[in-house]
């Protein structure tokens, strides 16, 4: 008997210490069970009933969705993540034995394919030795920091590409390394660089995103590259938004690669044959082409030769006609013209084009229609401190001041106003120098001419010396006319002796009205006294007065 009961109690020890060794192990391991909402309290923890003494406590916001209302009620049955007890209460997770849960089915589905896995999440988490990332299916990896790889400490919600480096079964871990994916991707995108500029394949990439001065393509997953604003055509830069839109297509080729800043210059126009070479061989300066206008700057307008080629039509060449002040006057874009080629650079990859060359010129239309004398209805187009520009028909002419009238001293700009109409007299044409002046005094009848009206060749005349030149000296007569009195003509006057202002009598001895030109002679007036003092003598019958009294009344000789 005492055997029996003996072998009895050693087989209740045996089951004893097997169930403290399996309490202590529930104690010790991490495990995913079911448990049971027993209550919820004060709408702030919930206590589940995981099958120990006292019930595990959950927060209450683990078994909330989205929306903040409650997937569970009280008798519901949740998974829970059993990771250890504290005073005897175990410590229960909801959401970590969900978590638990779909790390292990994700490390059973690619525990043999896993190494060349790139996952990507968002940062939920962070402790001493790394981050938590989150993927949009629930999966939770973790990133050590020494696979980071971040300049900064990156703030939670923080968007994550990482490679996975390690499946851990036994704690259903998984570690993902940004680094390594970082630095194969630059290994990989260096190797890819290289190759398509030693090889300068033509590719085709996907624009990234377009800017103002340029556009980024990816020619390989990791890969992409600048095409310059530059280098999208041969017509120079050109906006690309014109053109292209994001998630496009297109043909590019590798041009140049910066290592310093791992910058890597694509060409579209490279991918095609180059029209500078191909115009060269076709056109010369001299010939004429069609062309489209195809955009307008202030300076002129930009005009297609097709394939590529733009040549700059310069508002200067637009037209003989000056009056438009802007390219919109003459071109509008679209508008098809006959040019004549300029100048071909094709070193510079410049084209100079022009219209008016190809028009009637203006001046020879002019030559044609009007000859010198021909008075002639014109506008005045600019007024000068020297006269006015006045347009008559397509080429201007100069009405310069001292044309103008007779008046002294008047000045175009004192008396006429752009837009005026103004009738003037051709008065020189220079076919070498394409210059035209212009007069208008000669429609007006000069102060001559009205003098000469009451005046004639013999009178006697008075007026106040104005100048004093080196073959005469000008005497004038009134506000607006003035008579030369030439120096062998001042006699018995001395020409030393005389100042402006002083006054001078004499005789008209030559009128010119048309021409503009009066002469006086002081000296024919000085002979014209003498006959007349000597006429008087001869008709004299007495004696009384001497021939020399008579002689110095008459003559008035200076110096009495």
């Amino acid at each position: 008997m005492e055997k029996e009961f003996q072998h009895q109690d050693e087989v209740g020890y045996e089951d004893f210490a097997k169930m403290l060794e399996e309490h202590e192990n529930r104690k010790s391991e991490s495990r995913i069970i079911d448990g049971v909402i027993v209550e919820i309290q004060d709408g702030e923890r919930v206590l589940v009933d995981v099958g120990e003494k006292q019930e595990g406590i959950l927060n209450i916001n683990e078994i909330k969705g989205a929306d903040g209302k409650l997937l569970y009620q009280p008798g519901d049955t949740i998974k829970v993540l059993v990771s250890g007890f504290r005073n005897e209460r175990p410590i229960i997770s909801h959401k970590k034995a969900l978590v638990k849960e779909k790390n292990r089915a994700f490390i059973e589905a690619h525990e043999n394919d896993f190494e060349d896995m790139i996952v990507e999440g968002v940062i939920v988490g962070s402790n001493k030795g790394g981050y938590v990332v989150e993927n949009e299916e629930g999966v939770q990896f973790f990133l050590p920091s020494s696979q980071a790889f971040f300049k900064s400490k990156p703030q939670r919600g923080k968007r994550v590409s990482a490679k996975v480096i390690k499946l851990d079964k036994d704690r259903d871990s998984i570690v993902i390394s940004r680094k390594k994916l970082i630095l194969e991707n630059a290994k990989r995108r260096q190797e890819t660089i290289e190759k398509l500029l030693n090889e300068g394949t033509i590719v085709e990439g996907t624009i990234k995103k377009i800017t103002n001065y340029g556009m980024f393509v990816e020619v390989a997953p990791g890969v992409e590259g600048l095409v310059y604003y530059d280098e999208i055509s041969y017509k120079g830069p050109v906006n690309p938004a014109k053109y292209f839109q994001e998630g496009e297509k297109v043909e590019v080729k590798a041009i140049d690669y910066n290592k310093e800043k791992n910058r890597l210059a694509l060409s579209i126009k490279a991918t095609q044959p180059d029209p500078w070479q191909e115009i060269e061989k076709e056109l010369e300066p001299g010939d004429v082409v069609e062309v489209t206008v195809s955009n307008i700057e202030p300076y002129g307008a930009f005009v297609d030769l097709g394939n590529d080629i733009e040549g700059l039509l310069h508002i200067s060449e637009m037209s003989w006609d000056k009056r438009g002040k802007r390219p919109e006057d003459y071109v509008q874009i679209g508008d098809r013209l006959e040019v004549e080629i300029l100048e071909i650079d094709t070193q510079n990859r410049k084209l100079r084009v022009s219209r008016k060359s190809l028009l009637p010129k203006p001046f020879d239309e002019f030559m044609k229609r009007y000859k010198e004398g021909d008075v002639v209805k014109g506008e005045v187009t600019s007024l000068t401190d020297f006269g006015a520009f006045v347009r008559i028909g397509n080429v201007e002419g100069l009405l310069h001041n001292q044309d103008l009238t007779w008046k002294k001293g008047v000045k175009a700009k004192d008396v006429l106003q752009v837009g005026d109409e103004v009738e003037v007299r051709i008065a020189k044409i220079d076919p070498e120098r394409e210059r035209i002046s212009l007069e208008r005094k000669s429609l007006e009848e000069s102060p001559l001419e009205i003098f000469a009206k009451e005046h004639k060749v013999g009178d006697v005349v008075k007026g106040k010396v104005k100048d004093i030149k080196d073959f005469g000296v000008f005497v004038s007569l009134d506000e607006n006319v003035d008579a030369l009195i030439r120096n062998e003509d001042l006699a018995p006057l001395k020409k030393e002796e005389l100042q402006v202002g002083d006054e001078v009598e004499g005789v008209i001895s030559y009128c010119d009205p048309k021409n503009n030109r009066l002469r006086l002679s002081v000296r024919r007036l000085a002979r014209q006294k003498e006959r007349e003092a000597l006429k008087e003598i001869n008709q004299a019958d007495d004696g009384s007065t001497t021939l020399g009294e008579i002689m110095q009344e008459k003559l008035g000789r200076r110096g009495e």
